[in-house]
């Protein structure tokens, strides 16, 4: 797979990326060696990056994939790693930095970003963290840095912060997730907003091109549309090998534009015997995906729902599961 310069850096990324937010306890919570395997079969196969998050807790499987890769910025083929937090403050990210640094055992993250920016005042109350992730940019800790969001408004926002090198928004042809201010977005609000960063020199990865697995049905389709909003790097997530298999053939224009894989779906599922009522979830579900039922529990919207599974750790009855 062929790789290409990240904007104005040294940081070489490929046009699909694996994001490894579904191997780990969210979603498919594989044994820690078999998501390893995972990662570095899509290592094998070309992917050269690799989105995390503090929140993922999917560090290890990284650490343990790579365990015999030199990950020194003087090896040109290495992994590139990309991470994010959910924190406020200066002293907060400093701490998140610092964990990823130490988990995987590396003394520089390429890229590291504000983790679901939502409207637009969050970035605001962000400040502490953001400055955080200017100062060990200025150090050469960190590479890169930049916000991921899934909201139209903060994505024009960053097209005009000059020190924002990375904007990562969520972009499929079905809207599914889109937001813009408190409510939904279209799917077009959110390209002309990605065209408005690429045109002010921001990198740009694109997420949940698949909709949460709602769109896979429309395999070409959904990756056809991401592709050609212009966004550099799709991130896609995997759960085995065929499905790496997949994405990097078409990454390299060996699929026909009828192929569709076999696809099985996943969803997310809340036990109403479990269940307790008290409203986690739906506050952190920003797809707005979750409701109450009759019987005041939560309960999802399957159509609006893009299996993120950020809503199962905040739980605090573990009723939230996939299957």
């Amino acid at each position: 797979m062929k790789t290409i310069p990240m904007g104005n850096t040294d940081i070489m990324i490929t046009p699909v990326g694996m994001g490894v937010l579904t191997i780990g306890n969210t979603q498919l919570n594989l044994p820690l060696a078999e998501g390893a395997k995972i990662v570095r079969y899509a290592y094998d196969k070309g992917i050269r990056l690799f989105d995390t998050a503090q929140f993922y807790e999917t560090y290890s499987y990284i650490r343990e994939a790579f365990r015999d890769i030199d990950m020194s910025s003087n090896n040109p083929d290495r992994p590139v790693i990309a991470s994010k937090s959910l924190v406020l403050s200066y002293g907060e990210m400093e701490d998140a930095i610092q964990e990823c640094l130490e988990v995987l055992d590396i003394e520089t993250i390429d890229i590291f970003k504000l983790h679901e920016v939502r409207e637009d005042p969050d970035f605001d109350e962000r400040a502490g963290a953001w400055q955080c992730l200017l100062d060990y940019k200025e150090k050469g800790i960190v590479r890169a840095i930049g916000v991921s969001t899934h909201n139209v408004d903060v994505v024009n926002r960053m097209a005009d912060i000059p020190d924002c090198d990375i904007v990562f928004p969520l972009i499929n042809y079905a809207g599914l997730g889109i937001r813009r201010g408190p409510g939904p977005g279209t799917a077009d609000e959110m390209a002309a907003a990605i065209r408005n960063c690429l045109d002010n020199g921001k990198t740009v990865f694109g997420m949940k091109a698949f909709g949460g697995g709602n769109l896979t049905g429309s395999y070409m389709k959904a990756l056809n549309y991401v592709r050609d909003t212009g966004v550099q790097t799709m991130m896609i997530g995997f759960g085995k090998k065929s499905e790496i298999d997949d994405i990097v053939n078409y990454a390299d224009g060996k699929l026909p534009e009828d192929y569709q894989p076999e696809v099985s779906f996943k969803k997310i599922r809340i036990d109403q015997g479990d269940c307790e009522g008290c409203g986690a979830c739906i506050e952190k579900c920003e797809s707005r995906a979750i409701f109450r039922n009759e019987l005041g529990l939560a309960d999802v919207d399957h159509d609006k729902c893009l299996t993120c599974g950020y809503c199962a750790p905040v739980c605090p009855v573990r009723a939230i599961i996939m299957w």
